[in-house]
């Protein structure tokens, strides 16, 4: 193999499988003499590959962890695994999928060959995640497509509904991409309203980006807290939660509001006082998302607050049952709901 470039990217692809590469072993694959792949792995080196040899006989080579993230390069099927996975996050608005998670996404949708691009929307429009509980999806196209705007400093358009049902055409300066793990938000300067606003992302249709650049403007607060005063605009409200496990088996969206269970026999179910733990904190949440997150735990746990969520959980147990042929009752094996 006499072109260069070619070469060193075909050493590099060989690299990336985790095992150590005798030197004549690969000189045998590229054709290429032993002195020549010990100077193109100089060359893997001066551009942030982190090689290292090992010695004897015949010398072996192995990509290990560096200091930085140089490219990586992937073949078509882990291509495709990747960009289905980052679709799925991102359009369910997992918890834990940040908006790092949404810019890989763009990036990589952005250089898909087309035969590639297609595989992934077909196997996306094939897969259904059981991920939420408010129906609420967001397209992975149009997040991606934000993401593009706001790093690349582009004017957004698009068509948006309002809580009422209202629809409008919005154009903005697109600020960040905010990710609370049950939704996303865009923060943006509106240019009709001449004000910053917060946009749910599953309201939002059609988006493209305008091709006009501007100069960023400067948001009054961190866009986290910007998003979060929206939020707690709606009414919040406390939440008791009893879980019949210890705080180190709760995910970790709960385990940080855990403390011990008060001993009433509430979270453990045997009364034992310590046999469990005891959640509290506050959201703005409906009762329902709430009551069916709770339920995706897959522990025991019982509402002591409020009523709503109490009602919230008591109506989703009910549901359950009645679609699993098991009649109407007060809870499931997931949790109980008690008004505390």
């Amino acid at each position: 193999m006499t072109d260069t470039p070619a070469r060193l990217l075909t050493l590099l692809s060989l690299l990336q499988t985790p095992r150590e590469w005798p030197g004549s072993e690969l000189a045998e694959r590229l054709r290429v003499s032993t002195r020549t792949i010990r100077r193109d792995i100089d060359r893997l080196r001066e551009l942030g590959y982190p090689v290292e040899a090992t010695l004897g006989p015949d010398g072996g080579y192995r990509l290990v962890a560096g200091a930085a993230m140089p490219p990586l390069l992937l073949d078509d099927e882990e291509a495709v695994a990747i960009a289905v996975g980052l679709r799925a996050g991102a359009g369910h608005a997992v918890e834990g999928v940040e908006e790092a998670s949404v810019r890989a996404l763009a990036k990589l949708e952005q250089v898909l060959p087309g035969r590639l691009r297609h595989r992934v929307g077909a196997l996306q429009s094939a897969t259904i995640a059981l991920t939420r509980g408010d129906g609420a999806t967001v397209d992975p196209h149009a997040l991606t497509t934000m993401a593009s705007a706001v790093a690349g400093r582009e004017r957004l358009r698009f068509a948006y509904r309002a809580r009422d049902g209202a629809g409008t055409r919005r154009l903005v300066e697109p600020y960040r991409l905010v990710s609370t793990g049950s939704r996303w938000y865009l923060v943006a300067f509106d240019m009709d309203r001449e004000d910053w606003r917060t946009f749910r992302v599953d309201r939002v249709a059609e988006p493209f980006a305008t091709g006009a650049r501007f100069a960023p403007r400067e948001l009054p607060m961190d866009a986290v807290d910007f998003v979060r005063r929206g939020l707690h605009g709606r009414q919040r409200y406390a939440v008791e939660v009893d879980f019949g496990v210890g705080a180190q088996e709760l995910p970790g969206w709960l385990r940080g509001d855990a403390v011990p269970a008060d001993g009433d026999g509430a979270a453990g179910g045997d009364g034992a006082a310590g046999a469990g733990c005891r959640v509290r904190f506050e959201t703005g949440d409906s009762p329902e998302w709430l009551a069916a997150r709770l339920a995706l735990t897959g522990l025991p746990f019982t509402v002591h607050a409020p009523e709503l969520l109490a009602e919230a959980a008591r109506s989703l147990a009910a549901r359950l049952a009645a679609g699993a042929g098991g009649g109407t009752g007060t809870g499931t094996g997931a949790g109980t709901a008690a008004a505390g």
